[in-house]
Formats: structure tokens, C-alpha cells, sequence
């Protein structure tokens, strides 16, 4: 009989029990000869059961209908590791002998029943990982006998802490991950045999309760982590003195570590990560000779690493990572052979990396010192790390070549040596690493071909060759059928490669990110590539010789996020197929030879971010369908410069680019599209060429210029208000300039030069306080130059071309200036100035001076 048989069995009795209760001594030696057949299921002497021993028995269902009367000398009830889900039943509180009681690791939920404090002869009791709710009851109080109190990982929220009085038998308390709010439980600090205490993982706040470093001097294990606790660690903390394990990690500690904390002599593990501590690590810390996790790492420290950690010869985890530490390292570190993870990333240390770390350290499974100034090259001894899963290297200034010993760390999951300035050729015993996951070695400058042994790396998730010399083919080991079957990532932009893409490539059918750009790869674009894989994310095939046509098989279910196939010649017309791809964010078709009209079949993907189609040969007037609710819903760059549009400008379009409006910037941590992946988009920003390594998520701007664009700027524009670059030059607009253009609060750049543009300038642009660049030459604009705010700034190179303007920074005065200009015998030494009277020069009237200004005029008019 299987052990769910004999459970059910076993339910199905106390169901007739519960029907049909007996109370005779016959009954009890039946119901004793039944059970004791039963594993788990224990009888008294008197033939009662007393111990239920249910668990991992991979039991479900629910116990809110167990009569729990019908046990009455029950002591031991154990359900640990089932699939129990409802409610605690109220009737639990009638088992009023029960010692122990574990129903942790199953699925209960609602709240716990107050009646359970009726169980005061309690030593041990755990709800540990449920779906626990509500308060926790006070009723709890009544557990004067209680050893072992679990109610961690539910949702259960804080009670009214003063009505439940300390536990004088208390050993070990856990509330850790639940939903505790306020101060800390006062009646903590009372409970004078604890031994272990964890509150993590909860929104507990203020400081540590100085009773609590006073009383509890049993205490072996304290955790505090992932609170929001605060101030400066007490010096009472050393009261502690028996603290083998101190976690105070993730909280908002500030001041200084301890220099006492060596006190603490038997500590085995110290977590302060991710506060706000600063100053010194301390020296003291080489006492603590039983450390064996030391993490420090995400705080303010700004020292050097004291020699004496080499003294805690125990540790095996050291982490100091995201500190502002600098000075090499230590050689005494060389005497940590125990060490199996060492985290020294986002520093600054610098210097070389001594052969004597890498012969001591052969235990490391973990080596992470990416992020700082580390130099020189890399010894060989980095064979020796044969147990290493992850060496992370990335963001130093190694030089010199992969030394190829690299080949014996076969335990390697992930390698990144990016970011360096590695030189020379890819060793082939890179072939050896059969586990890698990972291998990133972006940004170096390595030559060579690629190697292609890394066609047998059959485990590789992520390969990153990027920005390096490389050159010769794509090697066929790569795209083969059967190999890199789980490759995800396959970036090789930006080296030397030639030659043609493979049509074999399609048959990595897991791959989501191809990046290729910025090679001489030359031919057309295998056609497969459009719907070779409903898990590509990223096609980037920029700054290459691709010609021929874009692929057209886009189908349903298309996961393309981003589409950069710009600085090609490709031909021919846009594949409408592409409006399958729901997802597109990034739609970047510049500097080509596509011949096409305006592809209104995009206005309706729902995530598309930027659009550029610039240098291209569409053709056409653009007049987006009035019917359309929906166009460009998320559009936030609109490149379609250097084409050859026609017909007014889309004003549909334009007035409805809600991704222009009312953008919220998160000043604390800005946020970037993940369009790129490390690559950049080209985009004219103030004038100038930019390419954007990543692209800011609250970057906006219109590009329509050197088109055949005619008519109004229309002043619906003004509407987007989160606009920050507005490009209309070299076309033929008429009309004025809209004053609504001055209630776009965040332009930075406006170029509406090379027009037909009349009028004045509208005052109204003054209120751009933002903008650095403005260009409104070569126009027909009149009158007054504005004054005020950054126009103050402008010199008059952004006003040529426009002959009736006047005011500063031009030299031509206006018709308000020239009432107070002096007596003409007065004038200035500079008389070649700009117009005075239509046209003519001061030198006009001086010629005349002497026999009478009309006489003057007229010879003007015949010189003009």
C-alpha cells in the first residue's frame, strides 16, 4: 500500500470518526490496531493516537473539516511538505496536549485562527511557507512553553506588538518575509534565550532596540537584511558576543563599520551589503578568524583593502564589490586558499594581478573583479582556476594576448574578458570550454579570424565578438545545423568580416539578438531571415555592402523588437509583411536605395519608438487616413529626412504622436530603450551627426527635412509638448511661424532654416528656456529680432539669408532704434552697414550729402 493509500485511509477514518464518534475501550484498541499499520500514525499506551506523522507524503486536498476532538492526546501533528491549501481550522485550538505542530511548506491561506493560542502546552510550531494572511494573533502570547516559533515566508501583518508578552523559553523566532511594518517588536527584547532571530525581509524601520543588544546576549544568529532600519550601528552590537552569524544587510545603515566588531570573535558571517556605510573596512576585521563570509559590497567604503584580511584564512567568501576602494591588492590575500568566490567589481583598484593569487586560489569557483583599472597582462597561472564557473574580467586595462591556458578552465560557464585592450588572436583552446554558457570578449582588439572551434561550444547561450579586428568569414561551424543550437545572442558587429551571410544562420532556431553591422559583409540578406525563427528580438545589419531586397516572409507571431538595416544599398520597396511584427520598437531603414511611397502600414504598430527613413528614395505626398484613430501611438523619433516627399507636412500625424507628450523623465535613473544592445542609432541632433550609443527613453525629435514639404507649419505642433528636436529645413514651407512653437517647454534644438517662411519671429520662442540651437536663415522673415531669454545667446548665423530682419545680433538696426541715432555728421565709423532705406547703403547717402539727400536717393535707386 502506497503512502498516499494509507493517508487516505487514514482521512477516510477520521471522516467516520467524525460521524460516528466512539468512546468505548473497544473502540480505542480497534482504532489503535488500525492505525498502527500506518506509517507515520503513532498510539499512547492507553491506545490513543498520539503522534501524526504525515509528512512529504505529496498529500493535497484540504483539513478544515478534521474533527480534531476525536484526537484529544494527540501531541505531534507533522504535515510538512504537502499540498494542503484553505483554512487553519478553528477547531486546531481543541488539541489542547499537542507539543509540536508543522504544517509549514504546504498551500494554506486565510488567516490564523486566535483559538490557536489555546494551545499552551506548544514547544515547537511552524507555518513556514504558506499563503498566510492578516494579523498575527495575539492570542499567540499564550504560548508560555513555546521553544520554536516559525511563521516566516506568508503575508502576515503586524499586530498590536505590546498585548503579546515575551516568551521566557524562546530559542528560536523566525518572521522573516512577510508584510511587518512600524518599529520593531518590542516583545523581542525580552525573550532572553534567544538564539536565533530572523526578521528579514520585511518593512520593519527605525534603529536597532539598544535593549535588544543589552538583553539577548545568547543570541548566535541575528538577520535583519532587506528592512528599512537606519542609523549608525550601536557600539553595544559587541554585546553580542556569541553572534556567529550577523546579517544587516539591504537596510539604510549609515556611519562607520566598527572597528570593535572584532569582539565578536566566533563570527562566521558578516553581511552588510547594500547601506550607506563609508570610511575605512576596518584592520580589526583580520581578527575574526572563523569568518567565512565577509560581504560588504553596494556601500560607500572608500579605502584601500587592509593588508590584514589576508589573516581570515577561513573565508571563502569575500565581497566588496560597488565600494569606492582603490590601491592594489594585498598580497597577503594570496593566503586565502579557501576562498571559493571573490567579488571586487566597481572599484577602483588598479595594478597587476600577482601569479601568486591565481596558485593560491585554485578552490575559486567565482572570480569577479570586472569594472576597475586592473592592468598588465594576464598570467598564466589563471590555468590553475580549474574550478571556476565564472570569471569576469571585463572593464580593465588588461592587455597583451588571451593566454590560451585559458583552454584547461573547462569548468566555465561564463567568461567575459570585454572591454580590455587584449590583442593578438583568439586562442583555439577556447574550443575546450564545452560548458560555456557565455563568452564575451566585445571591445578588445583582437585580429585574426574567429576561431572555428567555437563551433563546438554546443552549450554556448551568448556569443559576443563585437568591436574587435576580426576578419575572414563567418565561420560555417557557427550557422551549421546541429551546432549552437541554443545560441540566443550572436553579436559580431563592428570588426572586419567579409564575405556573405550564410543562409545556414536561419537554422539557429533559438537565436533572438543578430547583430552583424559594421563589417564589409557584402551579397543580399538571406530571405530566410524573415521568418526563420519566431524568437528573433534584434536584426541589426547596419554599415555593411548588403544589396538586393529587404526579406519579405515576415509572419504572424513575429517577435522582432528592433530592425537597423541602415548604410546598405539595398533596393526595391518595403516588405508590408513587416506589420506582422507587433513588437517592432526600432524601424531604422536610413542611408539606402529603397523606392517607395510613405509606409502608412506602420502608423499602426502599437510599440514603435523610432522610425527613421532618411537618404532613401521615397517619393510622394503623405496623407494619412482621417478615419485612423490610431497613428504612431509611441513614436518618439521621426526620421524621414533627405527623401523626396511632397504635399503639405502630415499634419494628422504630427498633431497625434502621443509618445511626444507628456514623457516623464526618471531623473534618478534614466532609462534607455533596449533597442541597441550596445549599438548605436544616427541621428541629427542639433545640427550635428550623433550616433547614440544607447537611446535615452525620453529622447523625442521630428526630422523632416530636404524633402519638397509645401505649405503651413501647422500650430497643432505645439501640442507636443515633450518635444526636444524639430528639423523642417530645406523645403519650401510658406506662412509664418506658428507661435505655439514657444509652448514647447523642452525644445532644445529648432531648425527651420532654408524655407520660404514670412512674418516675424513670434515672441513666444523666448519662453523656450531649453534651447541651445536655433536656425531660422535663408527665409523671408521680417521685422524684429525677439529679445530675451536664450535669445541672447544666438549669434547671427542663425538669422542670414533673411535681409528685413533687424535687432541684435545683426547689424541692421530697427525703425525704433533709428529715432534715436545721432546727427548724420555723428555717425559712426562703420558705414558699409546692412540696409537703411530698402536696400541702399549708408554710402548712398553720403553721396548725396552734399547736394541734397533726395539727389542721393535717386542715384541709389540706379546703383541698386
Amino acid at each position: 500500500m502506497t503512502t498516499s493509500q494509507r493517508a487516505f485511509l487514514f482521512f477516510l477514518h477520521v471522516f467516520l470518526l467524525t460521524l460516528f464518534p466512539f468512546n468505548t475501550a473497544s473502540s480505542a484498541r480497534i482504532e489503535a490496531e488500525a492505525l498502527l499499520r500506518w506509517t507515520g500514525i503513532r498510539c499512547n499506551t492507553i491506545g490513543s493516537v498520539s503522534q501524526i506523522d504525515l509528512s512529504d507524503a505529496s498529500l493535497s486536498g484540504t483539513i478544515e473539516n478534521l474533527d480534531f476532538n476525536s484526537f484529544p492526546n494527540l501531541t505531534t501533528l507533522n504535515l510538512n511538505g504537502n499540498n494542503f491549501s484553505g483554512l487553519i481550522p478553528s477547531g486546531i485550538g481543541s488539541l489542547s496536549r499537542l507539543v509540536f505542530l508543522d504544517l509549514s511548506n504546504n498551500l494554506l491561506e486565510g488567516s490564523i485562527p486566535p483559538e490557536i493560542g489555546n494551545l499552551t502546552e506548544i514547544q515547537y510550531i511552524s507555518l513556514h511557507n504558506n499563503n498566510l494572511a492578516g494579523e498575527i494573533p495575539y492570542q499567540i502570547g499564550n504560548f508560555r512553553k513555546v521553544e520554536y516559533l516559525d511563521f516566516g515566508s506568508n503575508f502576515l501583518e503586524t499586530p498590536d506588538w505590546s498585548r503579546i508578552p515575551s516568551f521566557p523559553l524562546l530559542k528560536h523566532l523566525s518572521f522573516y518575509n512577510n508584510e511587518l511594518h512600524l518599529g520593531f517588536p518590542g516583545f523581542i527584547s525580552g525573550c532572553l534565550n534567544l538564539t536565533f532571530l530572523d526578521l528579514s525581509v520585511n518593512h520593519l524601520m527605525g534603529p536597532v532596540p539598544e535593549s535588544l543588544l543589552n538583553n539577548l546576549v545568547k543570541l548566535e544568529h541575528l538577520n535583519l537584511t532587506a528592512n528599512s532600519f537606519e542609523g549608525p550601528l550601536s557600539a553595544n552590537l559587541t554585546k553580542l558576543s556569541k553572534l556567529k552569524d550577523l546579517r544587516l544587510a539591504n537596510n539604510f545603515f549609515t556611519g562607520y563599520i566598527l572597528d570593535s566588531i572584532s569582539l565578536i570573535s566566533d563570527l562566521r558571517i558578516l553581511e552588510l551589503f547594500n547601506n550607506s556605510f563609508q570610511g575605512n573596512i576596518p584592520a580589526s576585521l583580520g581578527q575574526l578568524r572563523s569568518l567565512e563570509r565577509l560581504d560588504l559590497r553596494m556601500n560607500s567604503l572608500n579605502s584601500t583593502i587592509p593588508y590584514e584580511i589576508g589573516q581570515c584564512t577561513n573565508l571563502s567568501y569575500l565581497a566588496l564589490a560597488q565600494n569606492l576602494i582603490t590601491g592594489s591588492l594585498p598580497l597577503s590575500l594570496s593566503n586565502l586558499t579557501n576562498l571559493h568566490e571573490l567579488g571586487l567589481s566597481d572599484n577602483s583598484l588598479s595594478g597587476e594581478i600577482s601569479p601568486y593569487f591565481l596558485s593560491n586560489w585554485t578552490k575559486l569557483t567565482s572570480l569577479q573583479i570586472q569594472n576597475n583599472s586592473f592592468t598588465g597582462e594576464l598570467p598564466s597561472e589563471i590555468g590553475k582556476l580549474t574550478n571556476l564557473s565564472y570569471l569576469y574580467l571585463c572593464k580593465n586595462a588588461f592587455s597583451g594576448s588571451i593566454p590560451p591556458v585559458i583552454g584547461n578552465l573547462r569548468n566555465l560557464l561564463r567568461l567575459d574578458l570585454s572591454i580590455n585592450h587584449f590583442s593578438g588572436e583568439i586562442p583555439p583552446t577556447i574550443g575546450n570550454l564545452t560548458k560555456l554558457l557565455i563568452l564575451q570578449l566585445f571591445s578588445n582588439n583582437l585580429t585574426g579570424t574567429i576561431p572555428p572551434v567555437i563551433g563546438d561550444l554546443l552549450s554556448l547561450e551568448v556569443l559576443d565578438l563585437s568591436t574587435n579586428h576580426l576578419s575572414g568569414q563567418l565561420p560555417e561551424s557557427i550557422s551549421t545545423l546541429g551546432n549552437l543550437s541554443n545560441l540566443s545572442v550572436l553579436q559580431l558587429n563592428s570588426n572586419k568580416l567579409s564575405g556573405t551571410i550564410p543562409a545556414s544562420i536561419c537554422n539557429l532556431s533559438f537565436l533572438e539578438y543578430l547583430l552583424l553591422s559594421n563589417n564589409t559583409l557584402e551579397g543580399s540578406i538571406p530571405e530566410c531571415l524573415g521568418n526563420f525563427s519566431n524568437a528573433l528580438k534584434l536584426l541589426h545589419l547596419k554599415a555593411n555592402h548588403l544589396q538586393g531586397l529587404i526579406p519579405s516572409g515576415f509572419t504572424e507571431g513575429c517577435a522582432l523588437q528592433s530592425l537597423n538595416l541602415n548604410g546598405n544599398q539595398l533596393e526595391g520597396t518595403l516588405p508590408q509583411s513587416l506589420v506582422h511584427c507587433q513588437n517592432l520598437e526600432v524601424f531604422d531603414l536610413g542611408n539606402n536605395k529603397i523606392q517607395d511611397s510613405f509606409p502608412f502600414w506602420a502608423e499602426t504598430l502599437p510599440q514603435l519608438q523610432v522610425l527613421v527613413l532618411k537618404s532613401n528614395r521615397f517619393h510622394g505626398a503623405i496623407n494619412p487616413s482621417k478615419a485612423a484613430k490610431l497613428t504612431f501611438p509611441t513614436l518618439q523619433i521621426f526620421d524621414i529626412s533627405y527623401n523626396e516627399f511632397t504635399g503639405p507636412l502630415p499634419t494628422l500625424y504630427l498633431k497625434n504622436l502621443k509618445g511626444m507628450i507628456n514623457v516623464k523623465e526618471n531623473t534618478s535613473e534614466p532609462g534607455y530603450w533596449n533597442s541597441g544592445y550596445r549599438e548605436s542609432t544616427t541621428i541629427i541632433v542639433k545640427g550635428l551627426e550623433r550616433q547614440l550609443e544607447r537611446i535615452l527613453k525620453t529622447l523625442t525629435t521630428i526630422d523632416l527635412s530636404s524633402n519638397f514639404f509645401h505649405g503651413n507649419i501647422p500650430s497643432s505642433i505645439g501640442g507636443l509638448n515633450s518635444l526636444r528636436y524639430l528639423n523642417f529645413s530645406h523645403n519650401r514651407l510658406t506662412g509664418g511661424i506658428p507661435p505655439s512653437l514657444g509652448d514647447i517647454p523642452a525644445l532644445e534644438s529648432l531648425d527651420l532654416s532654408s524655407n520660404l517662411l514670412a512674418g516675424e519671429i513670434p515672441w513666444q520662442l523666448t519662453r523656450l528656456t531649453f534651447l541651445e540651437v536655433l536656425n531660422l536663415s535663408m527665409n523671408h522673415l521680417i521685422g524684429p529680432i525677439p529679445q530675451g531669454g536664450q535669445f541672447l545667446t544666438f549669434d547671427k548665423s542663425s538669422y542670414i539669408g533673411n535681409p528685413e530682419l533687424c535687432g541684435n545680433p545683426i547689424l541692421k538696426k530697427c525703425e525704433d532704434d533709428k529715432k534715436r541715432q545721432p546727427a548724420l555728421s555723428a555717425l559712426p565709423e562703420e558705414v558699409d552697414g546692412y540696409v537703411i532705406l530698402d536696400g541702399m547703403k549708408w554710402q548712398v547717402v553720403l553721396m548725396g550729402y552734399g547736394c541734397g539727400a533726395v539727389v542721393g536717393i535717386i542715384l541709389g535707386l540706379f546703383l541698386f
